[in-house]
């Protein structure tokens, strides 16, 4: 069975824990409510025996940095997260797939169309 293994990566100033497998193009599952990157454990490691580099954060604020202010939990900010994620592994693009409350910041992560935008640099 491939291993999961578990870090933390460093995006918009928050330390998200990831947990991961495989290597290849990266697939970022993203979780709902109130789950964690747990939830995806069986799909992690069946991706990475597909060949993917399957990866799993838990977003801001579910088993993860928890911003104070409630406006640092909207939908600019996740994507922000996930679009520095993407960044942060050193990969150009990913395949992003999200269930529940992941689902619509999969869906506003792929219509992320422009630099600043997607760079969750709002101000």
């Amino acid at each position: 069975m491939t291993p999961i293994s578990h870090r933390t990566v460093r995006v918009q100033g928050l330390e998200l824990p990831i947990a991961e497998a495989g290597e290849g193009p990266v697939v970022l599952l993203l979780h709902g409510f109130p789950e964690f990157w747990y939830s995806w454990r069986h799909q992690l490691v069946a991706l990475a025996e597909a060949g993917f580099h399957a990866v799993a954060p838990d977003q801001r604020g579910y088993g993860s940095a928890r911003p104070s202010a409630t406006e640092d939990y909207d939908m600019f900010h996740l994507v922000g997260d996930v679009v520095g994620l993407i960044a942060e592994l050193g990969e150009p693009d990913a395949t992003v797939v999200g269930h529940d409350l992941g689902a619509p910041v999969a869906w506003h992560t792929a219509r992320c169309s422009g630099p600043i935008w997607c760079a969750g640099s709002r101000g």
